[in-house]
């Protein structure tokens, strides 16, 4: 289950040891508070693969258990809160592996592979259940292009986003039980291809707008953000979008998982996030400026100058702003010390 306080980014900006033969996944915590200073250092790096890693998934259920997928074939299960490597699932691919997905409750995944094989795995077991079934039970031609594609299920919705990876355009379709279980929704289209692309969770949504996806589109030096929405005009939430949702609570601790337990995600709902309309609306109150009666007094020339402002108060003045920058200096140095503190008791270092 994702910290709700950590991301991860790779290859580090910017490395307090030697560089790795890889660059390795790294951990880096956003606090809560808003930080006075950049963040340089990650919190925890994950050494174990030799080629570089390109596929990363947190656990459903479990704190703190993340796969990793990378160049050399390989699947590794981490526990990112103390930084150990908890299984390593090798010579189970012989060929890259396209992409990872765990199931609802986190006690199998799924991988597609470049040898055309699809794998279902039990990691604790480190044994494949299932591999290169017959036929599909649904054939959908996309294009031609020969880029890598990075499908996006939403369960809530039953609703499956498909970006390709070097592609312009993300393609949606519905998933049903019954034939013939894949039914074409829509394309959406822009000018510049994706080198990635990230997917908010559920409990990010804005309700509000009836927003049921939102994709964080990769460029080469920015990212963008895309919103998916469904066109209703009823000021009411929409029950039928938004059923209750996975949370950010785990449902098991990293040693409970890897012993064999398994449990159900902890559902939360998302009515709380929803805003009515009318409270959402901007309020503008004009005053009457002609209200304002001027004080009575004697009326002088704007040109007029304040014989009491001379060079002198100018002086003073200028001496209680550079005391106010030294003090405004010596509490940043001050918040900053705190703010190490509090990362060390936050990181049980201390």
């Amino acid at each position: 289950m994702s910290p709700p306080t950590s991301i991860w980014l790779w290859p580090p900006e910017r490395a307090a040891s030697p560089p790795l033969a890889f660059p390795a996944p790294q951990v880096w915590q956003i606090p809560d508070y808003v930080p006075m200073r950049n963040i340089t250092e990650p919190i925890v790096t994950l050494e174990g693969h030799s080629k570089r890693v390109g596929i990363i998934t947190w656990h459903p259920t479990a704190r703190n258990v993340l796969l990793s997928a990378g160049g050399d074939n390989l699947l590794i299960l981490w526990n990112v809160g103390t930084g150990e490597m908890l299984l390593t699932l090798d010579d189970m691919h012989g060929d890259l592996i396209y992409n990872v997905c765990w199931n609802r409750t986190g006690s199998l995944l799924v991988t597609t592979c470049k040898d055309k094989h699809v794998r279902v795995i039990d990691p604790r077991k480190q044994q494949v259940v299932a591999e290169n079934f017959e036929e599909p039970i649904a054939l959908q031609e996309m294009d031609t292009s020969n880029g890598v594609l990075l499908p996006f299920y939403d369960p809530d919705s039953s609703i499956v986003y498909l970006c390709g990876k070097g592609d312009s355009s993300i393609r949606y379709f519905e998933i049903t039980a019954e034939a013939p279980y894949v039914h074409y929704l829509s394309t959406y289209s822009s000018k510049e291809p994706q080198r990635g692309m990230g997917f908010m969770p559920k409990r990010g949504l804005d309700v509000s707008k009836c927003e049921i996806a939102r994709f964080f589109k990769l460029h080469e030096r920015k990212c963008e953000p895309i919103v998916m929405t469904v066109p209703r005009k009823s000021d009411l939430f929409q029950d039928d979008l938004y059923p209750d949702t996975p949370g950010p609570e785990p449902a098991l601790e990293a040693a409970e998982w890897l012993a064999g337990k398994d449990a159900e995600p902890v559902l939360v709902s998302l009515r709380d996030g929803y805003v009515p309309l009318k409270n959402r609306e901007l309020k503008v109150t004009r005053k009457n400026i002609l209200d304002n009666k001027p004080p009575m007094g004697p009326r002088r020339s704007h040109s007029t100058c304040d014989a009491n402002f001379s060079r002198p108060s100018l002086e003073d003045l200028l001496e209680e702003i550079r005391s106010l920058r030294q003090t405004v200096q010596a509490q940043e140095k001050r918040i900053s010390d705190l703010e190490n503190k509090l990362c060390k008791f936050t990181n049980g270092t201390a």
